[in-house]
């Protein structure tokens, strides 16, 4: 890979030339390289574009990573990953997309991604968008993920978007069955006109089920994002939405929350908090000699954290 295709792999993931454990590079719609190991299989779809990811039940600690890197401008990628987590594995799985685009069409990529835990498995999924490059062409990712959670299972999603993308979509869906537990964290900023939408559906179905989804954002400029969130408590469960915003300038930012209890023992909290960022924050950063700006930045950066 050159330069440039090294860079978004950097940006979206922390691998580097030396590629170890179960890996799947994608590069302008087509695999460029694999890998597997004794207990992840990767398999290479027959009848769409993707990959099945096959995990051993009992693996312990392996790290997986299924980047996409897109250089072509006017390519619309689409992609169908399914991920089969064998009973009681705990793996990490590493994801995401980087687009570089100096040229005057739109490149896309949508990922589908499907996730079916066994009981007691546990994923930590993390996925990085970021899109760079001079043209005029815009930067499109719309992931959609949709969870099925068996027993006993948890799934931890990382989700961050951190800079150049023009628009995206991202929709999540998930069902999850007894004692499961399933953790959203987002990361979002916009600036200039672009615009990002999320949208959240979790179906509590088995008793002690728990969700916790996070949501944070910054808007800048002339940017706008729409957030929102549907929770169904079907039985004994617990869920906490959260969603907060920084906004400035002329962005917007509109938070659609909406929760379904339709059972006695359904507990569920939805909180948001929209505005801008306060003044005596700006002030005691100044005070150490910060120009506003940079006040404003370090203020930023802290709460994406």
């Amino acid at each position: 890979m050159d330069s440039i295709e090294m860079k978004l792999l950097r940006q979206i993931s922390d691998l580097e030339d030396n590629f170890v454990g179960a890996y799947n590079i994608r590069k302008d719609g087509e695999g460029i390289k694999k890998n597997i190991t004794e207990n992840v299989n990767i398999v290479t779809k027959q009848d769409a574009s993707g990959i099945d990811i096959y995990v051993k039940e009992n693996t312990k600690f392996e790290v997986i990573h299924i980047p996409v890197i897109i250089t072509k401008s006017g390519l619309k990628d689409v992609v169908y990953n399914d991920f089969y987590i064998g009973k009681n594995a705990n793996v990490a799985i590493i994801a995401g997309c980087g687009i570089h685009n100096d040229h005057n069409k739109d490149s896309e990529h949508n990922g589908i991604h499907r996730f079916f835990l066994q009981e007691g498995a546990k994923v930590k999924y993390i996925e990085k968008h970021y899109g760079e490059g001079n043209g005029t062409g815009k930067r499109i990712l719309n992931p959609i993920t949709e969870i099925e959670l068996k027993k006993g299972a948890t799934l931890e999603m990382d989700t961050i978007q951190i800079k150049g993308v023009d628009s995206t979509i991202r929709t999540t869906k998930a069902l999850l069955e007894n004692d499961t537990n399933l953790i959203i964290t987002e990361k979002v900023m916009t600036h200039g006109i672009q615009t990002a939408t999320t949208e959240f559906e979790v179906t509590l179905q088995g008793e002690n089920s728990s969700t916790h989804v996070t949501s944070r954002s910054v808007a800048t400029e002339r940017s706008k994002q729409k957030f929102v969130s549907k929770v169904f408590g079907n039985t004994k469960c617990f869920a906490h939405v959260e969603c907060d915003a920084i906004i400035k300038d002329v962005a917007c930012v509109q938070a659609i929350p909406e929760i379904i209890a339709n059972n006695v023992n359904a507990n569920l909290i939805h909180e948001a908090a929209i505005g801008k960022i306060a003044g005596e924050q700006l002030i005691k950063l100044m005070t150490l000699g910060l120009s506003e700006k940079e006040a404003e930045e370090t203020i930023i950066n802290g709460f994406l954290k």
